[in-house]
């Protein structure tokens, strides 16, 4: 059928120079993923990709090759690459990469890039067929070749892929100089934004006295570098390496992956001064997805759960402080912490914690972050403030001798319990106004004490109150 001469152009003579033969994606690739905590990577919200995380791509792409010059694509790439970080590589001897030169796909044109080199119909507004051939550029208008010749269309309503896929992303162009024709495996690789994994936790807190939890260990692998991936073998590093450059350019509905086998976990070794997981098996990771993988087995851990009441902070002044206001203290919420012990290398991400209500369903405490915590190491984290506990803290006596270079200070901190039984509540202090003191006296003897610290613990009976006393004495030279 002819086409409208408003929307055609003739590319009479381009043949030859706009004809790209197209290396198609194997299924066959690799993603080691590393650890980033940026929220857009794992937002449940959003219309777009994200130049944000790290990860390193390797796939295998089978060329047709011409002997001597030639030019090639390799499509279906992510949006976010490093051009100076991009390999190819070729069996020796059969032939060699003499220029390449990554194109965006990105514009109004962006989800076309994937299909250059593959067989479409392009459709005008009444779904009247404008073209049919292979596509050779995207970008300023579309370059078909058929059989008829070379077509340049400029108005066009829509894009159809006669091969059922529609891929999305960059492109690669190279320029290649062949020994000898025939198919060559190459092996690409190169680093990519828009992909990245963090720890997810969940710990169920245990009915009883004791602190007993059941701790589940999950990898969430965000998705959002414009392309899918399917079938892919999977790592992860855990750690933090040292980026140089900034990232790339600056998501959708979360979809839930879990692995193909019960009981297969990730397997762990080292790498270099990092920790490295490898999945046992392929995973597909749609472009706009958050899937989460097991880490580690599911498993009981014994916990300490505390209510602490704490003034001050680890800090020591470059000189005495003397005024007499100085370190009032802070509000009266008691916050509710947790702590337990890694049982293996614990990547950081963020825990959240559960307990269960009195019909037994469980429900939401808290959530924190936990930072790379090695096997044997103490994690912690503050799920939030209690709710029947406060404290106050007052100052009691202050007093200074300057010519006898000393300080006396005391404080009660008073302690209400409006539950229904009783609590113990940790006080911790931290006296600073000078790194050289000493406890002069307290109503309760205090269960730790160190150079920046004075920790103390209070039982609080139900529906009462209970009170500690404390001095400190400061003393320093004249130096």
């Amino acid at each position: 059928m002819p086409l409208p001469a408003r929307s055609t152009f003739a590319c009479a003579g381009l043949m030859l120079l706009c004809a790209v033969p197209l290396a198609r994606a194997s299924d066959a690739a690799e993603l080691t993923l590393y650890r980033s905590d940026s929220p857009a990577l794992y937002a449940a919200s959003g219309d777009g990709s994200v130049g944000e995380g790290y990860a390193v791509a390797r796939e295998q792409r089978t060329l047709a090759l011409k002997s001597g010059m030639q030019d090639l694509t390799l499509g279906d790439l992510p949006l976010y690459l490093d051009p100076e970080a991009i390999a190819l590589a070729l069996p020796a001897g059969q032939a060699r990469v003499v220029s390449q030169r990554l194109l965006l796909g990105q514009g109004n044109e962006a989800a076309l890039t994937g299909l250059v080199g593959r067989e479409v119909d392009v459709l005008g507004g009444s779904g009247q067929s404008l073209a049919n051939g292979t596509l050779l550029r995207a970008g300023n208008g579309l370059l078909v070749r058929s059989a008829l010749g070379t077509t340049l269309v400029r108005d066009y309503a829509a894009v159809r892929s006669s091969g059922g896929e529609f891929p999305t992303g960059a492109s690669l162009r190279l320029r290649v100089d062949a020994a000898r024709a025939g198919q060559a495996a190459a092996t690409l690789s190169y680093p990519t934004a828009g992909l990245g994994w963090r720890a997810a936790y969940v710990a169920t807190l245990e009915a009883g006295q004791a602190c007993r939890m059941r701790f589940e260990s999950r990898a969430s692998i965000a998705n959002r570098s414009g392309r899918d991936w399917n079938g892919v073998t999977l790592k992860l590093v855990a750690g933090e390496p040292r980026f140089a450059k900034p990232s790339g350019p600056q998501p959708m509905m979360a979809r839930a992956f879990s692995a193909k086998a019960e009981g297969a976990m990730p397997e762990q070794s080292s790498l270099a001064d990092y920790r490295l997981y490898t999945l046992p098996h392929a995973v597909d990771l749609p472009d706009g997805s958050v899937s989460q993988v097991p880490l580690y087995a599911e498993r009981g851990l014994a916990c300490e759960r505390t209510a602490l009441y704490e003034n001050g902070n680890r800090w020591t002044p470059p000189q005495p402080m003397l005024a007499p206001d100085f370190d009032t203290g802070g509000g009266n919420a008691v916050e509710s912490t947790l702590r337990f012990t890694a049982f293996d290398s614990l990547p950081a991400g963020y825990l959240r914690v559960l307990g269960s209500d009195n019909a037994g369903t469980p429900q939401f405490l808290g959530e924190g972050r936990i930072d790379d915590t090695p096997k044997g190491s103490d994690a912690s984290l503050t799920l939030g403030t209690a709710f029947d506990l406060r404290g106050e803290r007052e100052r009691t006596s202050f007093k200074l001798d300057k010519a006898a270079r000393t300080m006396d200070e005391a404080f009660r901190i008073a302690l209400t319990n409006a539950g229904p039984s009783a609590r113990v509540v940790t006080v911790r202090e931290h006296p600073s106004r000078w790194r050289e003191w000493a406890l002069a006296s307290s109503s309760i003897k205090p269960a730790k004490q160190s150079p920046d610290l004075l920790e103390f613990k209070v039982n609080v009976p139900a529906g009462g109150q209970a009170t500690l006393d404390y001095a400190v004495h400061y003393r320093w030279n004249a130096e």
